[in-house]
């Protein structure tokens, strides 16, 4: 598809989540198309088709420098387009597409962190990146799972950015995230036994958000504890019986289930 209008464009993103890579060819309103993916955590691998060096279009790009990771000898874009993964190719080299396709999307499979835009602040809300960072690895999962019916690739596994550790964020920002977390597990116990088509969905986001924060089996079963708890007390106020509670021990196993899925697939493969 070819479009100039960022709307439009999110509009067709939505509307077919299929698409294993994008291509952007370089015009003065690509940053707000751009921007448009980013604030709603859509990321996919892409190749940014770039003008002769001396036209108007070339200064649309920031420049691609790299520096240099203060842990070990990993050199990591700091400034890019849409996210650090992306493949910048000339248009008087437009064969070498498909191979730069291919670069494109192996290189999205090992990004580890969303958006670390220039002037990315160190005080960014940790749910709101760590709800980013799951969204984009279930997009690298997708992908993988694709290349491994297609190509025989064995998948990703997911890299962790410590800083959004739950025992490393300041007291603050360890509350609210721990807030969100109860408040989203409140939502999928709630809607358990529904028929509520988005439940799973829920879930993984929930798991997400838990697995990237490194939130521990234990720290889930006492959210889950503390929610019945309540539950409870509640029942108790209104002379109900409290055995309906145990049926919720589903929704705790299915939320480690989902959890332990997420580790596993968290271990580099060797072959």
């Amino acid at each position: 598809m070819r479009s100039n209008s960022p709307e439009g464009f999110l509009d067709f993103i939505q509307r077919n989540s299929h698409l294993d890579c994008l291509v952007f060819e370089v015009y003065p309103e690509l940053h707000l198309l751009v921007s448009q993916l980013q604030e709603h955590s859509i990321f996919l691998p892409v190749v940014i088709l770039e003008a002769e060096p001396n036209s108007e279009d070339a200064k649309i790009l920031p420049e691609n420098n790299t520096i240099r990771a203060s842990e070990g000898s990993h050199e990591e874009n700091l400034d890019f387009f849409y996210h650090a993964a992306e493949v910048k190719l000339p248009l008087a080299k437009l064969s070498a597409l498909s191979s730069s396709i291919d670069q494109a999307m192996t290189q999205f499979l090992n990004l580890s962190v969303p958006v670390r835009a220039r002037g990315h602040s160190s005080s960014a809300d940790p749910t709101a990146e760590l709800t980013s960072q799951g969204l984009l690895h279930r997009q690298q999962r997708r992908l993988a799972e694709k290349l491994r019916e297609r190509l025989g690739y064995l998948g990703v596994y997911y890299k962790r950015n410590s800083q959004f550790f739950f025992r490393n964020l300041p007291s603050a920002e360890r509350q609210k995230l721990l807030e969100q977390l109860q408040s989203n597990y409140r939502e999928i116990v709630l809607n358990y036994f529904s028929q509520d088509s988005t439940l799973n969905n829920k879930i993984d986001e929930f798991v997400n958000v838990a697995f990237f924060a490194d939130i521990s089996v234990t720290q889930i079963v006492e959210i889950h504890m503390e929610l019945m708890d309540e539950f409870a007390n509640q029942l108790k106020l209104e002379g109900r019986s409290e055995e309906v509670l145990l049926d919720y021990r589903l929704t705790l196993i299915d939320a480690i289930a989902h959890l332990c899925e997420m580790y596993r697939r968290s271990i580099p493969r060797d072959s």
